[in-house]
């Protein structure tokens, strides 16, 4: 029977170690932490979006970084392969807008306790508060590994599953970069992922806390445009958070990291055209022609917003609306279709959800994720250089990549014994 050892007990941990017990391996796994699945129990705002209900190609669109890397994984186990598994295991699914899986409770611990259970049924050994310190090899394969308290665990093969460097609370504070550093690997650059981003302008922070539906982003690297997407987001007391947010740092993050500053605009009414726009403003208009534009106006927007746009508009404030001219409508109405803004950086790690970077997938087997530097060790989830947008795809790369790794070293094990 193969010997395998998992290093780290989150999302990719646990399920390799599930997948290559079920197999018949026996597997032992080292999580750092007092207990399993400390960043999952945090996703999705605790609710955890475990995955995206779609097809395989659906997936690899949404991967930023070496998508074509994950085609094996994605078509070797999809989104449909994982929520099979949870439903299996006691945990009912349901599939949201834009095709997010969450657990039916909106409790992230639900599916923790649906991979605990199945690592109990399967006989995985769990050793929580149990830190890796280095790992093992020799003659180009890996031996084992060895504590921080120097004990050494010796085993056929090592799946490291030890994320990357987001949320550092729950323990990923990059021990997966210096393993793999060590044993003769690259590590491209590591920054930030799927997080908040910081603004220039003075009017942003007048509007923290304002939550926005349904809107058009759109950021632009000179004339390129270099991100579109329609969503939510919300202004924050440094920029700007949200779903439509954090993905877009996804695409933009690596033009922001070498200091460049973006131009971004929000249609605040992107189910209507420019001209239907302009009907519903004449709307409100022809009821009030002796008003003033402030108390007209806030009709269609937020209270915190209103000021703001009336602020960088071309009507005062306190102009009478049957002295507005058609060039100062559509003017506003150009506005509100692209509310301007500037995109100055990135949050921290301690804010991303994903870390952008890690082990460089060339040097890993794309079918079975087994390093091509050191035999029968394997890399897994955030601690490769993969990323992808908001909406439960990067639990689907750890899932997928994990069934890979766990699959291979139980394949390895029935070759030995033929």
């Amino acid at each position: 029977m193969n010997k395998v050892i998992v290093v780290g007990g989150g999302a990719a941990g646990m399920l390799a170690s599930i997948i290559a017990a079920k197999n018949g391996c026996a597997v032992t796994l080292f999580e750092k932490n007092e207990k399993l699945g400390k960043k999952i129990y945090i996703t999705g705002k605790g609710r955890c979006n475990v995955t995206n209900n779609c097809d395989p190609e659906e997936l690899l669109h949404a991967v930023v970084s070496n998508p074509k890397f994950l085609y094996s994984a994605f078509y070797s186990f999809s989104s449909q392969d994982m929520m099979q598994l949870l439903e299996d295991a006691g945990v009912p699914l349901k599939t949201e807008r834009g095709n997010r899986v969450f657990p039916v409770s909106d409790h992230s611990s639900d599916i923790i306790h649906g991979l605990e259970r199945l690592m109990r049924k399967y006989r995985v050994q769990i050793h929580l508060r149990s830190e890796v310190k280095n790992l093992l090899t020799e003659n180009g394969i890996v031996t084992g590994i060895q504590l921080t308290d120097n004990k050494v665990s010796t085993a056929d093969a090592v799946i490291v599953a030890t994320g990357g460097l987001s949320y550092p609370t729950t323990g990923s504070t990059g021990d997966g970069y210096r393993f793999a550093a060590e044993t003769g690997h690259t590590v491209t650059e590591c920054m930030p992922s799927l997080v908040p981003l910081t603004t220039k302008e003075a009017y942003i922070p007048l509007m923290k806390g304002l939550s926005l539906r349904n809107v058009e982003l759109t950021v632009k690297r000179g004339k390129k445009t270099v991100y579109q997407d329609f969503g939510e987001m919300m202004f924050t007391h440094f920029g700007i958070t949200g779903p439509l947010v954090l993905s877009a740092s996804a695409r933009i993050g690596k033009f922001l990291q070498k200091g460049e500053e973006l131009d971004a605009y929000l249609d605040l009414k992107p189910a209507l055209s420019h001209e239907q726009l302009d009907d519903r403003i004449l709307r409100e208009f022809s009821s009030t022609q002796n008003k003033q534009f402030k108390n007209v106006i806030g009709v269609l927007f937020p209270s915190s917003l209103t000021p703001v746009i009336i602020g960088l508009g071309p009507i005062p404030e306190d102009k009478v609306i049957h002295d507005i001219s058609r060039e100062e409508r559509m003017a506003f109405g150009s506005l509100i279709k692209s509310f301007p803004f500037t995109i100055t950086g990135l949050g921290g790690f301690s804010e991303a959800v994903i870390t952008r970077g890690g082990v460089s997938v060339r040097e890993i087997q794309p079918g079975t994720m087994e390093s091509k530097k050191i035999k029968n060790l394997y890399f897994i989830g955030e601690v490769l250089d993969l990323d992808a947008v908001t909406g439960g795809y990067n639990l689907q790369i750890a899932w997928s990549t994990a069934y890979l790794a766990a699959t291979d070293v139980c394949r390895n094990k029935q070759e030995d014994t033929q």
